[in-house]
């Protein structure tokens, strides 16, 4: 999926910061993890019944050196597909 593609389906911003990846995402309707110079999405998108119920993000931070909860992050990877849960999404956005 394009950069914009996921952008429009699962309303990502782009860029963002973690900070606001984290209001959006974290508890129950995903999760939000720094991962070295990446921070990874794992977002809840209601698809249907019976149907997968995560998606993937991989956000890379814009700044060497600087990731804090204010650095801007730049979206560079949308998952495809949707997953089942949180932690297929997570391993996916990590692979990215």
């Amino acid at each position: 999926m394009t950069i914009s593609e996921g952008m429009k389906k699962y309303r990502l911003a782009n860029p963002s910061t973690p900070e606001d990846l984290e209001m959006r995402f974290s508890g129950m309707d995903g999760k939000v993890l720094n991962f070295g110079e990446t921070v990874l999405v794992a977002g809840y998108y209601w698809g249907g019944p019976g149907k997968p119920a995560y998606f993937a993000a991989a956000y890379e931070y814009l700044e060497d050196g600087k990731h804090d909860c204010e650095s801007t992050v730049s979206l560079r990877a949308v998952s495809e597909v949707e997953f089942a849960d949180d932690g297929h999404a997570i391993a996916w956005a990590m692979q990215q």
